[in-house]
């Protein structure tokens, strides 16, 4: 094993330590305020963006912004072949950059973009387009792919179906995963959609879940359609308000399969994924505790299947 790789595994299992954990998280959800919560979580981990005096989206953002912080520092200890593996993991942040960008003009004041730095696919050249069919003409030139639609949504859709191509091509530890978001991403545009996904959408999903799954008209047919691999995530799937279970489900099982692999492999591509996702999974759960606390801090049942 090279020094690279094993470099990685030492900052990868100190990085873990990075997270907050579902105990704290809960007692955060708990707390009377958002002010309250920020005033804790602005002492941990994630005291790297966040601050006492944000907004709920703005602390939500921040959070965010210190995973890919984390993972930018990660990037910096790995080989080549694992910054490739970290630029597909962190591909769902590029989407959500080019998402927003998407709805610039119709904002006041714009959230600024997450910086990826190295890590980002195609990020520049996206930033500096100005309307949807210069975004996707640069989208088309690079590994994104052409999103064949220039209706806002569908790009968004076209873009997450294709990160889940590129982890299930340059990140083989996390192939399971990456079909299991797919089938839940094209789940949630047959649920909710009046109108069939379009031809490009359905190419993207048959790429990653197959032909039979990425022509499936219906929500139980996708279920019916959908791999091995990916058929996890709509096993108790059989009505759209059903749906964001599946989802924490999705993540709950993200972080369980993340633990053993990190555990597995400490000086490997394991640790560095499993790093990753676990870092992932730990962000999202604190901005959903965020959002509760805002609420008053009435920690719902529901919020077991969260944290």
């Amino acid at each position: 094993m090279s020094t690279g790789w094993v470099a990685v595994g030492v900052r990868s299992t100190a990085m873990r330590r990075r997270r907050l954990g579902p105990e704290a998280i809960r007692a955060l959800a708990a707390r009377p305020s958002l002010a309250a919560a920020l005033a804790e979580l602005g002492t941990g981990p994630y005291a790297h963006d966040v601050r006492p005096d944000q907004t709920l989206a703005e602390a939500q953002r921040a959070v965010v912004a210190t995973f890919v912080w984390n993972v930018r520092v990660l990037a910096g200890w790995a080989p080549r072949d694992g910054v490739v593996m970290l630029r597909a993991l962190t591909a769902p942040v590029e989407a959500l950059n080019i998402d927003e960008h998407l709805q610039r003009g119709r904002e006041p004041v714009p959230p600024a973009p997450y910086q990826l730095g190295a890590l980002a696919t195609a990020w520049p050249r996206l930033a500096a387009t100005a309307g949807v069919p210069a975004l996707r003409s640069v989208l088309a030139q690079s590994s994104w792919d052409d999103p064949g639609s220039d209706d806002p949504h569908d790009v968004s859709v076209a873009i997450r179906l294709s990160a889940a191509g590129r982890i299930l091509v340059d990140v083989p530890k996390a192939r399971t995963w990456a079909s299991a978001a797919a089938a839940l991403v094209l789940a949630r545009e047959l649920a909710y959609r009046a109108a069939p996904p379009r031809t490009r959408v359905r190419f993207l999903a048959s790429r990653v879940l197959g032909p039979a799954a990425g022509g499936a008209l219906s929500l139980q047919e996708l279920a019916g359609a959908l791999p091995p691999a990916a058929r996890w995530a709509l096993a108790d799937v059989s009505a759209p308000e059903q749906l964001w279970r599946a989802e924490a489900g999705w993540w709950a099982r993200v972080d369980r399969e993340a633990a053993a692999m990190a555990d597995r492999d400490a000086a490997g591509a394991g640790a560095l994924v499993g790093t990753v996702a676990r870092l992932a999974v730990d962000a999202w759960r604190v901005r959903a505790a965020l959002e509760l606390a805002a609420r008053g801090g009435h920690v719902a049942e529901d919020f077991g299947a969260v944290a």
